[in-house]
């Protein structure tokens, strides 16, 4: 469904991404795991077309990214939830779902969707008329990712989900993250949180200063002494 093939980015002369390649297959749930400043934001982010890459290729599903906008990639089913979730915190719970489905037209589709989104999200739904500044961090995180969703995409891109908040929010977040698998939907995940990335990824990359230096099955990575001594504090 994704495939990238020798990607470099540069930021201002330094070079934050070298050589990246890897592949997300349909249905899967890909994690790429790696310290901070590894280049885990910058890879979803050239994916989006929100950073402009200096040299390499991505595709998704068969179309060449690198000249298309970012609203045009998220037409064709690639939906991004940011780092910080990037919420409109003057709007209300609402009004930022109903800006994740403004390429859309088909309004029953959008209200069939909506009751979706209150079903995986009943918090969102308690709270449908107030601002979203207002929101606890996990509520933040639940409605970036309902806003997400409410393109309809085949494949999500998370950004560091779990990112400030408490051990049990996170548990519900990756549960959802599941769920949303399940549903149909190709999930590439960007986690600080490697054991809860690996734990439930099918495949994972792993990324330092800018490089992959490993990649395999998830589960397997989980037990390699390695990953655990550098990435989970074991």
């Amino acid at each position: 469904m994704l495939k990238i093939d020798n990607l470099n980015v540069y930021y201002e002369g330094i070079h934050a991404l070298k050589d990246i390649s890897l592949e997300v297959n349909q249905g899967e749930i890909v994690t790429l795991i790696g310290a901070n400043g590894a280049g885990k934001t910058s890879t979803l982010r050239a994916i989006s077309g929100l950073v402009p890459y200096k040299s390499g290729d991505i595709n998704f599903k068969g179309n060449a990214l690198k000249t298309i906008a970012p609203h045009k990639i998220l037409s064709l089913g690639l939906s991004h939830v940011p780092e910080g979730r990037k919420i409109f915190p003057e709007l209300t719970v609402m009004e930022n779902l109903e800006l994740g489905a403004y390429l859309r037209k088909d309004k029953k589709g959008i209200a069939t969707d909506m009751e979706s989104i209150f079903t995986k999200f009943p918090r969102l739904k308690e709270r449908i008329k107030q601002r979203a500044g207002t929101l606890s961090g996990g509520e933040q995180q639940m409605l970036a990712m309902g806003r997400a969703l409410m393109c309809r995409p085949e494949m999500i891109l998370l950004d560091e989900p779990s990112m400030g908040l408490a051990p049990l929010v996170v548990k519900g977040i990756f549960d959802t993250i599941q769920e949303i698998n399940a549903g149909g939907t190709t999930v590439l995940l960007v986690e600080q949180n490697a054991h809860m990335a690996l734990s439930i990824a099918d495949r994972a990359y792993v990324l330092e200063t800018g490089s992959i230096v490993l990649e395999g099955n998830a589960k397997e990575l989980l037990q390699d002494d390695k990953i655990r001594s550098a990435y989970l504090g074991e």
